[in-house]
């Protein structure tokens, strides 16, 4: 396990929480559920039949000590489930809570959205896209965030910022050509995030090919735009632009080509980009050619925590997965109340 998982499952062990996995009748996703149990960051409540997923572990020599468990194949389950989520919440009838709860993963949200489970963990079996789906229809965004999003975390070897080798980026996975709100919200989503999982003071750079005015071109109303918008919705969040990588992230360009005073310039910690073409090539840039290790990417946008698996990921990639959830759940539980 390397060091960067090390952390987050130290830091996820000091408030572990009730993690649902949707997709019990995979192998891996048990595992992975064993692993939690044992790294003492979290308690897993499997979705289905407790027999079949207690058998199918058994075949494959996996504990299932300290497995809560929720049948959502019985109906009885489905009924009673229905009928606690519509004396709270007005978006389903009884009807259709009880229908949709035939599926493991809506059922995983519903628990979610009556705090009978902290998080939701699934991706292995559903695709990025279906999970992605079946939560805005649920659980829904968090405030002043028109699009969900994903978050990366780069260790960059050589790189000396305000957080040592590591920066945060967004973009990188899900909406590909954000329009100014969407961008505002990739923001503020992403400056909760870090502050969140890593306890980082957010500072969030926009990013363009033009600093402070330096090129004119449509596209770039929109990131202009955005820093406007993230202002407006988040005054508590440090965000500037529109910059040129190297005037968000080296000082002494930023100290050149900066026309105004600015708390991000010169020291982001988190990077913004103008769309998914430029948020994937430049994680790859700095995969291939600066060696780095990029983790996540963190599904972020969403009222309640979710994460969802890549589906070739092992288990200690899944495990670091979940132990960042759990730190976000416990954040957001504590924000809250």
């Amino acid at each position: 396990m390397n060091e960067f998982i090390k952390n987050m499952t130290e830091k996820a062990k000091k408030n572990p929480k009730r993690v649902a996995f949707p997709e019990a009748m995979n192998v891996d996703i048990l595992r992975t559920a064993e692993q939690v149990t044992a790294a003492g960051i979290g308690f897993p409540v499997l979705m289905g039949k407790p027999e079949a997923i207690e058998s199918l572990a058994g075949e494959h020599q996996i504990s299932t000590a300290g497995f809560d468990y929720f049948d959502y194949t019985e109906e009885e389950n489905r009924l009673k489930l229905a009928e606690e989520y519509t004396a709270g919440h007005e978006d389903f009838s009884a009807k259709a809570v009880a229908r949709k709860s035939k599926d493991p993963v809506r059922c995983a949200l519903f628990l979610l959205k009556l705090h009978k489970v902290d998080c939701v963990a699934a991706g292995k079996e559903y695709s990025t896209g279906d999970v992605i789906f079946e939560t805005m229809g649920i659980v829904g965004l968090q405030e002043g965030v028109e699009s969900v999003s994903s978050l990366g975390i780069a260790d960059i070897p050589g790189f000396d910022g305000p957080q040592g080798q590591m920066l945060g980026l967004a973009d990188c996975a899900i909406t590909a050509q954000p329009d100014a709100k969407d961008l505002a919200g990739i923001a503020i989503s992403s400056a909760d995030t870090v502050k969140n999982l890593l306890g980082w003071e957010p500072r969030v750079a926009m990013l363009s090919f033009s600093t402070c005015g330096s090129a004119e071109h449509e596209s770039l109303d929109v990131v202009r735009e955005a820093v406007k918008l993230v202002r407006e919705y988040r005054p508590d969040v440090k965000v500037d632009g529109e910059f040129q990588l190297d005037s968000a992230i080296i000082p002494a360009v930023a100290a050149k080509k900066v026309k105004w005073e600015s708390e991000v310039a010169g020291k982001a910690n988190v990077l913004i980009f103008p769309n998914l073409h430029a948020g994937n090539i430049g994680v790859k840039l700095i995969q291939i050619f600066g060696h780095a290790n990029a983790y996540g990417p963190v599904l972020q946008g969403f009222a309640q925590p979710v994460c969802d698996f890549s589906r070739s990921a092992p288990v200690d990639e899944m495990l670091g997965n979940v132990a960042m959830l759990v730190i976000r759940a416990a954040a957001q539980e504590e924000q809250h109340g």
